[in-house]
């Protein structure tokens, strides 16, 4: 305290800090303090630390956090609806860079980008979800659309409109994609049979289906290199 203004609260010192730490080697700071940064301005007037440390415990990791339902979320005392906003933000900043990496490029060639963007829109889903990757006749990727959401183990898919939507856009290729919040990204039964009537829709009208993706936890499963396409 001096001349007569009131002391600064304890964290303010340790924000300050931390943000100087950022900005010299953001790579070294730990997920729990690069998570705190994000909470600072969600919660301008508390210590965000042991919040940062709960919701990481919690959830598991940094990326978990920020792909967290806002319903789970808010079960995290402290967590209102101006920090589900600010990790929201966060999450979509990542996909953006991500999908920047791939969109309108040509995919074959940006094959390590695309599974990147892959999982860090859908790893963590705590749902299933099919989206599709619509390809011209250069197989640059034209768009990308999610088709359908479903359930924690099932997604209902309609092979003629995905052909119906593939036709609209003029794509002469698809690349399928869809995740398997299990973690695990073994192929089902029904994933299998759904592929197959997806290719056998889409082949009489010259479109071509590249893979089929399913995404798992840090891993994932490619029908073609399995031969299964």
């Amino acid at each position: 305290m001096g001349d007569g203004g009131e002391a600064k609260p304890h964290y303010a010192g340790h924000r300050e800090r931390l943000r100087e730490r950022f900005l010299k080697s953001p790579d070294a700071l730990p997920d729990y303090e690069l998570l705190e940064l994000i909470l600072f301005r969600a919660i301008p007037q508390r210590d965000v630390k042991p919040l940062a440390k709960e919701l990481i415990a919690k959830f598991g990791g940094f990326s978990e956090v920020l792909n967290a339902e806002p319903a789970r979320l808010r079960e995290v005392k402290g967590v209102k609806d101006a920090t589900i906003t600010e990790l929201r933000i966060a999450r979509e900043v990542g996909l953006r860079i991500a999908q920047a990496k791939v969109l309108k490029k040509e995919v074959i060639g940006s094959w390590d980008a695309l599974l990147e963007y892959c999982s860090a829109s859908m790893a963590h889903n705590p749902t299933e979800q099919f989206r599709i990757l619509f390809l011209d006749r250069k197989n640059v990727l034209i768009a990308d659309e999610v088709q359908q959401k479903g359930t924690v183990d099932h997604t209902p898919v309609y092979p003629r409109e995905v052909v119906k939507r593939a036709l609209e856009l003029n794509a002469s290729a698809l690349i399928l994609v869809h995740n398997h919040p299990s973690g695990d990204p073994t192929p089902s039964n029904a994933d299998v049979e759904m592929t197959r009537q997806i290719v056998d829709t889409a082949k009489p009208l010259g479109i071509d289906v590249h893979d089929h993706l399913v995404v798992g936890k840090g891993r994932h499963a490619s029908f073609r290199s399995m031969g299964l396409i």
